[in-house]
């Protein structure tokens, strides 16, 4: 499989997400996609108990651990490379997590528009 270019939603270079835990399809730390990534795990959201909840409620439990899986569950606060369109469902019900721009893939803008990331995004560095 091979990535995709690796920019973000502004243009530059795509930033690390995570690597603790580490996320991304690639498990590279990285929102990076290609086309085997159906499920575009593209926006670098970071977990709230509201929206964990949520994603749970709707059957994708990210909160529980799964040893057998190497997965340790996720807590609010942690970074997670999301997939696009399960962040664009939360945002709809009103429980997005909050987004790293900078570590938001380019190819997020498939399935999620500009706008609603920039609602959702932290504060900018300058």
């Amino acid at each position: 499989m091979e990535k995709d270019p690796s920019f973000n939603v502004l243009g530059s270079t795509l930033a690390t997400c995570s690597t603790a835990p580490m996320t991304g399809f690639f498990r590279n730390g990285a929102c990076d996609t290609c086309a085997a990534d159906q499920g575009s795990h593209t926006v670098c959201a970071i977990m709230t108990d509201e929206f964990l909840a949520f994603s749970k409620y709707v059957g994708n439990d990210l909160s529980t651990p799964r040893p057998e899986f190497g997965f340790a569950g996720l807590k609010a606060g942690d970074s997670w490379c999301l997939c696009a369109s399960r962040f664009l469902q939360a945002h709809e019900e009103g429980c997005a997590p909050k987004v790293n721009l900078h570590a938001t893939h380019v190819r997020a803008l498939d399935v999620v528009p500009i706008d609603v990331l920039h609602q959702n995004a932290l504060p900018l560095e300058k």
